[in-house]
């Protein structure tokens, strides 16, 4: 049989290694191999096996955790000088450097320890596909959590920002955001954009939340039926004006949305004499500690957020009545 030459480029070769695959009659410009021999394998590099991981979650469309993965590897690029380096190579002394690297951008800890993850979990899988021997780089990097400045605002500032004089038809809709999500327990900002007019139905508003697939009720209560007034739109599904059109690049529509309302936010939270930078993420926040301190029991504040991966927590929310959690939350938007 003669020889067949089969031309493959690095990352195809890498690939199908990976898969313990078997190339026979393999040529580039610096070998040949004999057929029915498999060329030597040249260890993976890391950058080679971070771009396989991000094409693997674009193919699972998991666009979330897609994005985070981008955003750490574009950081670590950054840090290399787009140097690329063997997965044997990623030791203890590089992460040190990458991490004074990292604090020296002045980043908080918190987005420290979220590249560090990252780059953690990549290793990690290579590990486990037996690409690398583990030799516990991370093990002297930040990768915790620490406590961070207080995002929820107090009862008596919602009072004010809910009473808040406001010309400016932008600023208006940002606070209403705001509160149509205080409103709704802290709903956040993707369930609230994916929201359509048929999820309410006698008075009671069905959703299910994109982190956890859960399905949550809320009643619907007046105050929200007076947002939705200001914005529906006839001709379109959904509840609220942050998808205007279902093209595929729905997440584009509302993440842009998202970013001009948080500006917004900010301006409006200065007006309001709120020394803490508003967004999005803090109307949920606010609503937990509020109903805190309007002392409705933890239990309650958890099942109403969702929060159900706690198993010691599940326990007593099982027998919760939704009608507690419903009845806790008008007292918490009449409170404003």
């Amino acid at each position: 049989m003669p020889n067949i030459i089969i031309h493959l480029s690095q990352q195809q070769l890498e690939e199908l290694l990976q898969k313990n695959e078997i190339i026979i009659n393999y040529r580039n410009p610096s070998a040949t191999f004999v057929q029915g021999t498999a060329p030597p394998q040249k260890e993976t590099s890391f950058f080679e096996f971070f771009k396989v991981q991000i094409r693997r979650l674009q193919k699972s469309g998991n666009l979330r955790t897609l994005e985070t993965y981008k955003a750490a590897f574009r950081k670590f690029h950054e840090f290399m000088q787009a140097k690329d380096t063997p997965l044997s190579h990623v030791t203890e002394e590089l992460l040190d450097a990458y991490q004074v690297y990292l604090r020296e951008q002045c980043l908080a800890m918190n987005t420290v320890s979220f590249y560090m993850r990252i780059l953690r979990a990549v290793y990690h899988r290579a590990v486990e596909q037996g690409l690398v021997t583990d030799s516990h780089p991370f093990r002297h990097v930040y990768t915790g959590i620490a406590k961070t400045s207080k995002r929820a605002i107090s009862l008596d500032e919602m009072k004010v920002l809910n009473s808040l004089t406001i010309a400016e038809p932008k600023l208006q809709f940002a606070r209403d955001m705001f509160l149509f999500s205080f409103y709704t327990r802290g709903m956040s900002f993707v369930d609230m954009a994916y929201l359509k007019k048929a999820d309410i139905k006698n008075g009671v508003m069905t959703y299910k939340r994109h982190k956890t697939g859960q399905y949550l009720t809320i009643r619907w209560e007046g105050k929200m039926q007076d947002i939705v007034n200001r914005y529906t739109c006839s001709s379109s599904e959904f509840l609220l004006p942050l998808i205007h059109t279902s093209n595929g690049k729905e997440r584009n529509q509302y993440r842009n949305i998202q970013s001009q309302i948080n500006h917004d936010l900010k301006e409006i939270g200065k007006r309001a004499g709120i020394n803490r930078a508003l967004s999005m993420y803090c109307a949920r926040h606010s609503w937990a500690s509020i109903a805190r301190q309007l002392k409705m029991p933890i239990e309650v504040i958890s099942r109403g957020m969702g929060h159900t991966n706690q198993k010691t927590t599940e326990i007593y929310l099982k027998s919760i009545d939704i009608n507690i959690i419903d009845e806790a939350n008008s007292r918490i938007i009449n409170s404003i």
